[in-house]
């Protein structure tokens, strides 16, 4: 498997999701209901992206709020996740994926994102970048 090419490209795949999700009539508000901000610190390579459930936003976090949770991740397993390739729980367990802050808010957006997993692969196989599917 490849790996992203740049942190624009971490922020460009995985924010995605986010914002299918957003735009999912039926998932956006249960996400926007939860009013969490969450942070994510990719590694392989560096990427900051921060999604505030509340009023919808993606960004790098500069000028929004401070977020509730942080998880920490290289870039490829958080690739595998929206595929839905990654168990959570056993990968918080093993140390692979390192959580900060409200770890039961995060607990709750697991089942509204399970919805977006092949929204995510659509994307990756859209733009060409078939490399990053997880087989």
């Amino acid at each position: 498997m490849m790996a992203f090419k740049d942190a624009d490209e971490v922020r460009h795949f995985i924010g995605s999701v986010f914002q299918a999700g957003f735009d999912d009539a039926e998932i956006g508000p249960k996400m926007q209901a939860t009013g969490i901000v969450v942070k994510f610190e990719f590694t392989d390579p560096d990427a900051d992206l921060v999604i505030d459930m509340g009023k919808q936003e993606i960004g790098h976090g500069d000028g929004m709020a401070v977020p509730n949770a942080t998880m920490k991740m290289t870039a490829d397993l958080g690739s595998a996740y929206w595929q839905g390739k990654v168990n959570l729980p056993l990968s918080m367990a093993r140390g692979k994926i390192k959580v900060d802050g409200n770890v039961a808010s995060l607990l709750k957006l697991a089942p509204l994102g399970k919805k977006l997993f092949p929204k995510y692969v659509a994307t990756l196989e859209a733009e060409g970048r078939n490399d990053l599917v997880v087989a």
